[in-house]
C-alpha cells in the first residue's frame, strides 16, 4: 500500500499509474497534446449526446417527457456525491507523491484531492443516463466515457482507481436516479395532460359538446 493522505492507495493501482505515466512521456508530443485536451472536449460531446437523446424523448408519451426532463439532474447529483467522497477520504493526487514527471500542465494544489475523478464521475453519469433514453446513443457514449476516465490517468492527475471508482459511482448514480426522478415527472406530466383533457363548463354549468 501506498500511503498518501487519509488513505492508502493499493499498490498495483500505484504501479499501474508508474506504467501509464511512463507511456505518456514516451508518446509522440501531438498524443500527448491530444490526451491532455481530450477529458473536456469529450465530457461537452457527452452532453451533447445526452442533450440529444433527451430531445428525442419530448415528441413521445409522459414517461418520455419525463426522462427528458429528469436527465441533468443525475449527473448533478454524482457530482456533487464525487465532491462529497473527495472531503471524507483527502486521498492526495499522485502526481504529487508517486514523483514522476507528467504531461499535464500542472498538478492540481493541495487541497484538490484524488478519490474519485471528477471527470470520469461526470462521464459516467452522463454516458449511463444517455444509454437509458437512447440506447444507440448510449452504446456512442460509453466508450467515450471510458476514454474520458483514462485521460485523467494519463496525463498524471489520477491514479487508475480513482477513475474506475469515478465511472462506477457516476454510472450507479445514473441508474438509481433516473426511474426514481422520473417516475414522480411522469405523474405530474399524466394529470396535467388529463385536465386539459376535462371538458370545460358552460355558464349554465352544462358540459359543452
Amino acid at each position: 500500500m501506498v500511503d498518501t493522505g487519509n488513505m492508502d492507495v493499493p499498490e498495483i493501482s500505484a504501479e499501474w499509474y508508474r506504467d501509464v505515466i511512463g507511456v505518456a512521456a514516451d508518446s509522440p508530443p501531438p498524443v500527448q497534446w491530444f490526451v491532455g485536451h481530450a477529458t473536456e472536449g469529450v465530457i461537452l460531446l457527452l452532453g451533447a449526446l445526452l442533450l440529444a437523446a433527451a430531445l428525442s424523448r419530448l415528441s413521445g408519451g409522459p414517461h418520455d417527457r419525463a426522462l427528458a426532463l429528469v436527465a441533468p439532474v443525475p449527473t448533478l447529483l454524482a457530482y456533487v456525491g464525487s465532491e462529497w467522497f473527495k472531503t471524507v477520504v483527502d486521498q492526495d493526487r499522485p502526481c504529487r507523491t508517486v514523483g514522476r514527471a507528467i504531461i499535464a500542465g500542472s498538478c492540481p494544489s493541495p487541497g484538490d484531492w484524488s478519490f474519485p475523478s471528477n471527470h470520469a464521475t461526470l462521464a459516467g453519469a452522463l454516458a449511463v443516463t444517455t444509454l437509458l433514453l437512447s440506447r444507440r446513443l448510449g452504446l456512442v457514449a460509453l466508450p467515450l466515457a471510458a476514454l474520458a476516465a483514462f485521460s485523467r490517468v494519463f496525463v498524471g492527475v489520477h491514479y487508475p482507481h480513482d477513475v474506475v471508482a469515478g465511472l462506477l459511482f457516476g454510472a450507479l448514480a445514473a441508474t438509481l436516479a433516473t426511474p426514481l426522478l422520473a417516475r414522480p415527472a411522469t405523474e405530474a406530466l399524466r394529470r396535467r395532460a388529463d385536465r386539459a383533457r376535462r371538458p370545460l363548463p358552460d355558464l349554465a354549468g352544462r358540459p359543452r359538446p
